[in-house]
């Protein structure tokens, strides 16, 4: 089986013993076969975070530990490697604070954590690391936390509204902040929530695509909600309210070799994804059809 190792950090990865070179945000291809049942060691370069191993066999491709996430293509399986732990494990206090009533400590012990005490009782929230040197602020639905890549609202019962990347652009009686989705028109969200609850959002792009990009384009655009008609022929553009119907609910949209062609990534359990394929033909300009492959 073709195995693709990707990691969201730089790591080294042996597996059986042998060091077969270092992972990270592009892929690295193995042949393994899971009859054999080998053994994977990965150890993040740099030591601020623990090793972990896994045993790429059958039980692995079918439930992968919270280490990994599966994308299964088609030339094989992508493995992701992501979690990780932080090696120091003893507890710091980060920030504590008393607002509204309640009592909000920031820890990190591994991972990022907000201790929430009140007359409603204790709460553990787990958080992003990107949020280890947020503001806390009092909001009337509970708490907001601003950090320099993000934001979370949560409830006075550590319930989590949102955690997002972005930035706030406003913390009145309504959230405001704009949001990016990291696309390749360099689109953005300007969004609005009220008591926790999204009541505003409108889409923005950054630039217009090239024409080598207008499957990707495309795909992105329906996938986030954004105008996709100026893509489309006059005979599709009829259909386009139809169109995130059709392809079904996918989370995120993957490059191939071919500029026509896109992976569209759909959830099949919990850390394993299912990447489908379509391709479009353009005519004069504009995506005259759209094919499931």
């Amino acid at each position: 089986m073709r195995v693709y190792f990707l990691s969201e950090k730089l790591c080294s990865l042996m597996i059986n013993g042998m060091y077969v070179g270092l992972v990270d945000g592009f892929e690295r291809t193995a042949e393994l076969d899971p009859a054999d049942g080998l053994w994977c060691a990965v150890s993040p370069c740099g030591g601020e975070y623990l090793p972990f191993g896994f045993r790429f066999d059958d039980d692995f491709l079918l439930s992968p530990p919270p280490q990994a996430e599966l994308y299964y293509t088609e030339n094989g399986v992508a493995v992701r490697l992501c979690g990780f732990l932080r090696a120091d494990q003893s507890l710091q206090v980060l920030r504590q604070e008393r607002l509204g009533g309640s009592l909000l400590t920031l820890t990190m012990q591994g991972k990022l954590q907000l201790a929430l005490e009140n007359e409603a009782g204790f709460f553990l929230v787990d958080l992003p690391d990107g949020l280890a040197q947020c503001r806390i602020s009092a909001r009337r639905e509970g708490f907001l936390l601003e950090g320099g890549q993000g934001f979370a609202l949560l409830s006075r019962t550590g319930e989590k509204f949102l955690v997002s990347e972005g930035k706030v652009l406003g913390n009145g009686d309504v959230l405001k902040a704009e949001v990016p989705f990291h696309d390749s028109m360099g689109h953005t969200a300007l969004c609005e929530w009220t008591d926790g609850k999204l009541t505003g959002c409108a889409i923005r792009a950054a630039g217009e695509p090239a024409a080598a990009t207008f499957a990707l384009a495309l795909f992105e655009s329906a996938l986030i909600g954004a105008d996709v008609r100026p893509f489309l022929s006059d005979a599709l553009a009829e259909k386009a309210d139809t169109l995130k119907e059709y392809l079904g609910d996918y989370r995120s949209v993957v490059l191939t070799g071919d500029p026509a062609k896109v992976g569209l990534v759909y959830r099949r359990k919990e850390r394993v994804y299912d990447v489908r394929y379509f391709s479009v033909e353009v005519t004069d300009g504009k995506i005259s059809n759209i094919k499931p492959l």
